[in-house]
């Protein structure tokens, strides 16, 4: 099972390095033909990995569906399972991308470097759903009882959301994380290009994309707070 993930790991970081490394290399402005051409894309190599899924599991390749806290299920059910797991969360990402888009406005991020900021976003984003993932799937092997706080916890979010009528108002002044950044790193006052670090006079700054980075960072660990119970209610495998 150890190869299957370090097969799997390795495959999202050679399709990351070609996107920023080769597809994306120079800065430019991403036009909506150019996004809606990556997304269908990007669905459809979700969509084959869900046909790699099935046959993996029905197979039991390297371990798979065989490994510890896989559910035994057949190769259709762990494809259905992905794919369901996968529609939800392309459903919740919905908002995610209202929060951004008022990130970017508030730092004043030209559309020239958002791309590059969101990359580094969904890499950290990557690691971070790691750990919690893992974190949420042993805390599930021994406390049973947890997935009913998760179930509890997605019900009153779904409520707040409801009733609470300044859900869309985003104010990046209020992140903990970027006031805290704010008084413990030098920032530069104005954006410089695409580069998150700077030397001046030698001395080391970072610069308001820096600034832009971390809020879209520590606001994807809210995010994760709302996804990653949703995903437990439909498989604890957690390689799926």
């Amino acid at each position: 099972m150890i190869f299957f993930w370090l097969g799997f790991l390795a495959l999202v970081a050679i399709m990351l390095a070609l996107d920023l490394g080769v597809f994306h290399k120079k800065d430019h402005v991403i036009e909506v033909k150019e996004a809606l051409t990556w997304t269908g894309i990007w669905i459809g190599a979700s969509l084959l990995f869900d046909v790699f899924i099935y046959f993996a599991y029905n197979g039991h390749w390297l371990g798979i569906g065989l490994h510890k806290g896989a559910a035994a299920v057949t190769g259709a059910e762990a494809a259905m399972q992905f794919l369901t797991g996968y529609v939800i969360e392309k459903s919740l990402s919905m908002d995610n991308i209202f929060v951004m888009a008022a990130i970017f406005d508030f730092f004043k991020v030209s559309r020239l470097y958002q791309h590059r900021v969101l990359f580094w976003g969904i890499l950290g984003a990557l690691v971070l759903r790691g750990i919690f993932i893992g974190g949420g799937t042993a805390l599930i092997s021994q406390f049973h009882w947890i997935m009913y706080l998760f179930g509890a916890f997605l019900v009153f979010t779904a409520l707040k959301m409801q009733f609470t009528k300044e859900n869309s108002n985003v104010d990046p002044e209020k992140n903990l994380v970027l006031r805290v950044a704010k008084r413990c790193l030098p920032v530069t006052h104005e954006m410089h290009g695409h580069a998150f670090f700077l030397k001046i006079d030698g001395k080391h700054f970072t610069t308001p994309l820096f600034l832009a980075l971390i809020v879209i960072e520590s606001s994807d660990v809210l995010f994760a707070v709302d996804s990653i119970p949703a995903i437990f209610a439909v498989t604890l495998d957690p390689f799926l």
